[in-house]
């Protein structure tokens, strides 16, 4: 094992393998698979370094999660390519139109959430769609996002439990999209404002014109729902014995 630098650990090809926990010949078949970027050479030595591993680290974790390595060696190479942001969120599966991107260096995601930033956060961060990499960079999907994840965990409240709230909010967030398209699309056009149609995407389609009314009905229930759960488990006020 040799020293890059001050900080960064480099790794020969076996050392790496013993890091991630993988044969060799799985990280020689990764590295032909584009999964890996390629390692820096001196002479008939290849060397790994701390980056490498947390990739491997984040591809044992997306295995696990179901995907397949061809699904993740085409987003490496769509993100390793500079895809602009409107590419990287059709890969990922979601769009954000009226979300902006961030760019960050891993410096400052590690600022953002200090000592949170684990592969296992990274790679359930990458599975929800919140982070992808494009060069030496970073890009987050929403600034929102971003900000919203950075104060919780500022409050105290762990990475890993607030991915796993996305995760399931992100469920539910899916449903209330049907639900409302459904309506939209079930009773006006874009052609006509009245009958049945599925919308085109454009600033005619019905659904795209009328997001933020579903937005509103969406935002005004849940600060209800909040508000009603917060007083089922508030203790009433007991009231002065005379």
């Amino acid at each position: 094992m040799a020293e890059s630098g001050s900080t960064m650990r480099e790794y020969r090809t076996e050392e790496l393998a013993e890091a991630a926990g993988i044969p060799v010949r799985t990280l020689r078949f990764y590295r032909e698979r584009k999964l890996l970027p390629p390692p820096r050479r001196e002479g008939r030595i290849a060397w790994y370094d701390d980056q490498h591993l947390a990739r491997l680290r984040t591809i044992a974790a997306l295995l696990e999660r179901g995907h397949t390595l061809g699904g993740i060696a085409e987003l490496t190479a769509a993100f390793e390519h500079g895809r602009d942001v409107g590419q990287l969120g059709e890969l990922l599966g979601i769009g954000w139109s009226e979300e902006t991107p961030v760019r960050l260096t891993p410096e400052a995601l590690a600022d953002y959430f200090e000592g949170e930033v684990t592969p296992e956060n990274l790679a359930a961060s990458l599975d929800l769609g919140y982070l992808a990499t494009d060069g030496e960079e970073i890009v987050h999907v929403s600034r929102r996002l971003l900000d919203v994840s950075s104060a919780l965990v500022g409050e105290g409240v762990p990475l890993a439990a607030v991915l796993e709230t996305a995760r399931r909010v992100r469920e539910h967030a899916d449903a209330l999209a049907a639900l409302f398209t459904d309506l939209i699309s079930t009773h006006l056009t874009a052609d006509t404002g009245t009958g049945t149609g599925t919308g085109t995407g454009t600033a005619d389609d019905p659904v795209t014109r009328l997001r933020p009314l579903a937005k509103s009905v969406v935002e005004a229930e849940l600060t209800m729902a909040m508000d009603r759960l917060h007083q089922s488990r508030t203790p009433a006020p007991q009231t002065p014995s005379p």
